[in-house]
């Protein structure tokens, strides 16, 4: 998963510091290794060194002066541009696609649409792999690779067809507002 990306995702609900971000991060993706605060601070810190974000005040909220950031429109555009290329179908992308979802939601992108093309993409290599193994004289090792591969494609489409039935509930959690 791409640490910047998802930053920016959860900063297109609007401003928030590090702290915030971090836990947020940590709530969302619980499948994910939780991000330790001084990777959030040095992401944060490229981010506005790209243009991608930019400080937008500081807030005590009873505690400690942070520093709050916001996306900039450059920001946001690289987001979706991320939040809709294709994962490559291979084996275990089930992360990074449910990482889109959760990012498409927050971005108010229509993560229904991703699934569907990404979901097509599966396809295509399914179709790929079962001609390669389908090939007369295909060599034994070929056979059980496009095999491994095909069972890890199925999977994400199972996965992908539940998590489509549960965007509503999802989108909820997600993006409570």
């Amino acid at each position: 998963m791409s640490t910047r990306h998802i930053l920016l995702g959860l900063l297109a609900t609007g401003s928030s510091h590090g702290y915030d971000l971090k836990r947020r991060h940590d709530e969302r993706f619980p499948q994910a290794r939780p991000l330790a605060y001084g990777q959030v601070y040095t992401t944060l810190q490229r981010l506005v060194r790209d243009g991608l974000a930019e400080v937008d005040g500081t807030d005590s909220d009873g505690g400690p002066e942070r520093t709050m950031y916001r996306a900039t429109d450059d920001g946001a555009r690289e987001l979706a541009q991320w939040a809709g290329e294709i994962a490559p179908p291979a084996p275990f992308v089930t992360n990074e696609i449910f990482a889109k979802v959760v990012v498409s939601i927050l971005s108010g992108s229509d993560p229904e649409a991703y699934l569907r093309a990404q979901r097509a993409a599966h396809m295509a290599r399914m179709r790929e792999l079962t001609a390669l193994k389908t090939t007369p004289g295909a060599d034994l090792a070929s056979v059980l690779s496009a095999d491994y591969a095909l069972n890890h494609l199925d999977a994400d489409l199972r996965w992908m067809t539940t998590t489509a039935a549960r965007l509503t509930t999802l989108t909820a959690e997600v993006d409570p507002a």
